[in-house]
């Protein structure tokens, strides 16, 4: 990826989306693997020692909340933390590789995620949700805008492979063998 300013921003913006789903992936690992007892424990000891501010705060009672829905839907929890992550970590790999195929593919998941993001969003009143479908959003326009500017440039270069040198057009003049 080139150097101007929309470009480092794509880079960016895929970086945190990379970090993003090895945050998610390593959760949904790490879910698979404590159970609901250590879970509450560690809720609870997160809470008791004030590392979310007030035990009583906004932050804390949704942890503590958040702690307490996944205990009825962990399963899901698991497979959608798991399966966001590992999509989102092969397609910033890609990406940021150039692949041209991934691109339509990364915009299609984007779409997907958006979509839920934001049915989510109007059903529960999360901002946070809105605010990452907006994310999801400009990212998916960042996408479409490298990869229309990558075919531009591979289709210049098949071309320019393609066309030989002037030189070598010419035939050689009769009586020269």
């Amino acid at each position: 990826m080139p150097g101007t300013t929309t470009d480092r921003l794509l880079r960016a913006a895929l970086i945190l989306k990379g970090l993003d789903g090895g945050v998610e992936l390593l959760a949904g690992l790490a879910l698979a693997v404590v159970g609901p007892r250590e879970l509450a424990g560690l809720t609870r000891r997160v809470v008791e020692h004030h590392l979310l501010g007030s035990p009583h705060g906004a932050l804390a009672e949704r942890f503590t909340a958040g702690e307490a829905s996944l205990s009825g839907d962990r399963v899901f929890a698991v497979l959608y933390l798991t399966l966001h992550g590992l999509v989102k970590l092969g397609l910033v790999v890609a990406l940021l590789r150039e692949v041209l195929p991934a691109y339509p593919v990364a915009v299609g998941v984007l779409g997907l995620f958006l979509g839920y993001e934001a049915y989510r969003a109007a059903h529960t009143g999360s901002v946070t949700l809105w605010v990452a479908a907006a994310l999801d959003l400009a990212i998916a326009l960042l996408v479409v805008r490298e990869y229309r500017r990558l075919r531009r440039r591979r289709r210049g270069e098949v071309r320019a492979a393609r066309r030989q040198p002037r030189g070598s057009r010419r035939r050689p003049r009769r009586g020269t063998r």
